[in-house]
């Protein structure tokens, strides 16, 4: 992990990393707490392969939250009512709280946010694979909050219990929130459902393009994701990518039923045994192929999200200089 050192301007930088050889002491008492359930807060010591795997995390965690604002801000002025507009204004302002929340839980790690945007626009960071796809249609607002959200609760209750403790208690918050959002969601998708034949056939088409994305946003299989084992022996996260993924279909199918819509999958089945639905095979090239910025609105984003950084800056500067006008006359007059 690079070690953290004031910059000239107040702000913190990351340092060169180095090897450093850890206190087998100190990580045989820290696998100890982790092992009896205790939260691990920011002064507290921690290896320093748990920080830099909680700051990867977190870091993609908030930058998904901010970027996720986009497929769904280009519909506000076109949602087909005041009522909708309002909801939906007020969903993607949620959003961009809860990317501040988590930028604000991973500054406590010792990393500077700034360094954190810029590795974003670089293109350097990753988000969620599921917002790189478009949105084409009013309906599709419904099915992002319905499986997108949906997806998100089922992961970020399980963070709710993570082993740092200013991550878990963010989700706490955010977790209300995004069950508005799936509430939302689905509640855009049952009255399409149950409206005119064009109504349902609109929602039926979203739910055809947003099944399997949705699907992958929860991560690789267990079997290709290298850092899956290791956060759940520190007990960040607390369940696997498949079996989120597995409580996201045994959730979403009953759902689908509900609303007379069908999941775009022919080897969905139920498993009587196991009680589980059983989902067909996932298109990880696909998924591989987006993650590497070769989905439908990669460049898109990046570009929207450079554009927003680059218009702000005058807001940014506004901000620094109004900080130190008012510190400079808080400092004592000279004797």
């Amino acid at each position: 992990m690079a070690r953290v050192a004031p910059s000239s301007r107040g702000k913190t930088r990351m340092a060169t990393t180095e090897q450093t050889t850890e206190d087998p002491k100190k990580i045989a008492e820290f696998e100890a707490r982790i092992a009896r359930g205790e939260s691990i807060e920011p002064k507290d010591w921690m290896p320093d392969r748990y920080r830099t795997q909680l700051i990867r995390m977190m870091s993609q965690h908030a930058h998904s939250e901010i970027v996720g604002m986009l497929p769904e801000g280009n519909w506000i002025t076109r949602a087909p009512s005041l009522r909708r507009k309002m909801t939906l204004l007020a969903k993607v302002q949620d959003e961009a709280g809860h990317g501040l929340y988590i930028y604000c839980g991973t500054e406590t790690l010792g990393v500077d946010r700034t360094e954190l945007v810029d590795q974003l626009l670089s293109g350097k960071a990753k988000y969620s694979s599921i917002f790189n796809y478009p949105t084409l249609t009013w309906a599709d607002m419904g099915v992002i909050g319905w499986f997108v959200d949906g997806a998100a609760i089922v992961n970020q209750t399980v963070l709710a219990k993570a082993s740092y403790g200013p991550y878990a208690r963010a989700m706490i918050r955010i977790c209300k929130e995004e069950n508005f959002h799936k509430k939302q969601g689905y509640e855009i998708i049952a009255t399409l459902a149950s409206g005119t034949p064009e109504q349902k056939a609109m929602a039926q088409d979203a739910v055809n393009r947003w099944w399997w994305p949705s699907l992958m946003m929860l991560g690789p299989s267990d079997a290709n994701s290298p850092n899956t084992a290791e956060l759940i022996r520190w007990k960040v996260k607390r369940k696997t990518n498949d079996e989120l993924r597995q409580r996201f279909v045994d959730i979403t199918v009953p759902q689908a039923q509900a609303v007379g819509l069908t999941l775009p999958d022919p080897d969905l089945r139920y498993n009587e045994e196991s009680g589980h639905w059983e989902h067909g095979a996932i298109d990880w090239d696909e998924f591989w192929a987006v993650v590497k910025g070769n989905g439908p609105c990669n460049r898109e984003r990046l570009a929207a999200r450079r554009a927003a950084h680059e218009e702000g800056k005058w807001v940014r500067d506004a901000a620094t200089a109004h900080a130190e006008k008012q510190a400079r006359r808080s400092r004592p007059a000279a004797a």
